[in-house]
């Protein structure tokens, strides 16, 4: 297969990811029940971090659950993707340092982190929303982030992500 069938191919096998995002609307409402509680912002922060434990096995639900080929075996791409999902952990480290630093503002990274770590997956899937999305989300969460309350930002993202499969769904029709 030449680099476009792979491209393709890892599109179609795993819907563009469909099941990832899926999961983390599950997960940014988690966040958002956590940010709604009366809990001190260092507890709702520690709450956010450990919401993402969830997402790999929640994907993998989904994925099962979708027809989704969730691991992408035989084609060399998915390697890629994995790598693509692996350095965000390495900006974890970004948001632990805020956690400590500007409690208050966490989430706000967080959220940046997350919105930014998509760029190379338009590259993966070929789409346009995972770059429209990989660029504003991180510019909405830095407005939203500095002008409210962190409650506020979740309820945005879980808006966002709602969106953003919608048309990962919509991608997804038109590659089959």
């Amino acid at each position: 297969m030449d680099l476009n069938e792979l491209h393709k191919d890892c599109a179609r096998r795993q819907k563009k990811g469909l099941h990832f995002i899926l999961a983390s609307v599950v997960i940014w409402g988690l966040i958002l029940a956590a940010h709604l509680t009366h809990l001190g912002i260092e507890t709702k922060n520690l709450i956010t971090f450990c919401c993402s434990a969830v997402l790999f096995p929640l994907a993998w639900g989904l994925a099962k659950a979708l027809g989704i080929d969730f691991a992408g075996k035989g084609n060399p791409l998915t390697k890629a993707g994995i790598l693509f999902s692996v350095n965000q952990m390495l900006y974890i480290l970004i948001a632990m340092w805020v956690f400590a630093a500007v409690p208050d503002k966490m989430l706000m990274v967080y959220a940046m982190i997350f919105g930014a770590h998509l760029m190379p997956f338009s590259w993966l899937y070929q789409s346009k929303s995972y770059l429209v999305l990989s660029i504003v989300i991180p510019i909405l969460s830095l407005v939203i982030g500095l002008m409210f309350p962190p409650f506020v930002l979740a309820i945005i993202m879980v808006f966002v992500e709602l969106v953003f499969s919608f048309l990962l769904y919509r991608e997804c029709k038109m590659i089959q």
